[in-house]
């Protein structure tokens, strides 16, 4: 994601997991905890983490 826009951090990330073939997320702006994007089942990537 390239905005720290709210409604960016509003995503039903659930929904967004169940709809990707391979679900992985590039956190250009950190706004998601890795933690919680691993547990849902993304392949997660934060810039400067």
């Amino acid at each position: 994601f390239m905005t720290e826009w709210n409604q960016f951090r509003a995503l039903n990330m659930e929904r967004i997991r169940g709809l990707m073939r391979t679900p992985k997320i590039a956190d250009l702006r950190n706004i998601y905890e890795p933690s919680a994007m691993r547990e849902l089942g993304f392949e997660y990537v934060g810039v400067g983490r």
